[in-house]
């Protein structure tokens, strides 16, 4: 019997309520970069207030699934893999809509009408790195395709390069051509918050990589 079976094989049943767990929270921040990017591409100012609404709703429905995670970690003491790997993903998956949801918040209050290339592709590319995150979530369950695991995760650190560049370039245009000291700082923490969230998405990648690493 190899070692991945007898891992299975004392991983109670019922323990096992963590994976669909952290495929809800992965599907949430899924459907809230989507929210995203229609919102940042719609021309209806009504259209984004709506989409950005609905954000915040999402982002309360990932705050109950990500407790009752923690929950679930402080009720069971046999878990499928280590402790602090789970609070650590279900922390990282989080944050990623924290940040998505702190974006339209931000957009939303500081009345953001003009959504220039930089954000919108800094959406699209948190849009990417959520579809991979939660391709690599669903393979944890079993541990069997370790290469798809992998895969998805050498994606979403290539997006956060991506997103590192494009933040650096949308502040250098910023810095250059924009003279409305206030129309600045709007734009410059918009986008800070937004390529944030790329970082939270690495961050749940390196957790993956460790698991993956462990349990090898």
């Amino acid at each position: 019997m190899s070692l991945n079976s007898i891992f299975q094989y004392f991983v109670p049943k019922d323990k096992k309520i963590f994976f669909p767990l952290f495929e809800q929270a992965a599907n949430n921040v899924v459907v809230m970069s989507n929210c995203l990017v229609e919102a940042v591409n719609s021309g209806s100012p009504v259209t984004r207030e709506e989409l950005y609404k609905q954000i915040d709703k999402l982002e309360n429905r990932g705050d109950e699934i990500t407790h009752q995670i923690y929950l679930e970690l402080g009720k069971n003491f046999i878990t499928p893999f280590d402790r602090e790997d789970i609070h650590s993903l279900a922390t990282a998956i989080d944050d990623v809509a924290d940040n998505i949801q702190g974006a339209a918040n931000r957009m939303l209050l500081y009345r953001i009408d003009d959504l220039n290339d930089h954000i919108k592709k800094l959406c699209e590319l948190i849009q990417q790195a959520s579809i991979d995150l939660e391709k690599a979530v669903k393979e944890l369950k079993d541990l069997r395709n370790v290469r798809a695991i992998a895969d998805s995760c050498i994606r979403i650190n290539s997006v956060e390069n991506q997103a590192d560049y494009v933040f650096d370039r949308a502040v250098a245009d910023l810095f250059l051509y924009e003279t409305d000291a206030i129309r600045l700082i709007k734009y410059k923490e918009i986008l800070s918050v937004l390529e944030t969230a790329t970082d939270r998405c690495e961050d749940a990648a390196n957790v993956m990589e460790s698991i993956l690493v462990k349990n090898a």
